[in-house]
């Protein structure tokens, strides 16, 4: 992913008004994310750990979707579970129901949409290696580091489509 500007990423967001994405707080790591590393740009809103945010190039653009986070996540779950972006095993609470209010009128009614998904958005740098996750010793795939970014970004991609309908 290349560099984003704050400008950016603040007019991407599909499913929240303009003011509500000049309100939202950047990651205090900003300036220093990985981003040759990042398929997206995930982050959790210091300070309001109920609200994430995540930040993807799609069709030459950006798009951004604002998240809540499910109580409890990362607060001494000890089950394990699975992302359904990055397919990693995390324990603790580390993988959590995150929802989407949806656009247009489907939002303005309160409906969402919501994927388990690892809470802290860091699902480019456990595909990579970069960051380690708890797995389950027996969970092994063969998959190509090029086949998983493609089943993460496909599994993306469709969650995007499903909060714009």
């Amino acid at each position: 992913m290349k560099p984003l500007a704050e400008r950016e990423i603040r007019g991407s967001f599909i499913n929240l008004s303009k003011g509500e994405s000049q309100r939202l707080s950047l990651p205090r790591d900003f300036d220093e994310r990985p981003w040759d590393d990042l398929d997206f740009l995930g982050w959790r809103e210091p300070g309001a750990l109920d609200r994430a945010y995540l930040v993807a190039e799609r069709d030459g653009g950006l798009v951004g979707v604002a998240l809540r986070v499910a109580a409890g996540a990362s607060r001494g779950f000890t089950a394990t579970g699975i992302c359904s972006l990055c397919q990693s095993a995390r324990s603790g609470g580390d993988v959590a129901l995150l929802t989407a209010r949806r656009t247009g009128e489907a939002g303005r009614q309160g409906n969402s949409v919501g994927q388990h998904m690892c809470v802290d958005l860091a699902c480019s740098l456990l595909l990579r290696g970069t960051k380690v996750a708890a797995t389950d010793p027996d969970f092994y795939e063969t998959l190509t580091l090029e086949e998983k970014i493609a089943r993460m970004n496909a599994s993306l991609d469709a969650f995007l489509a499903r909060v714009r309908k």
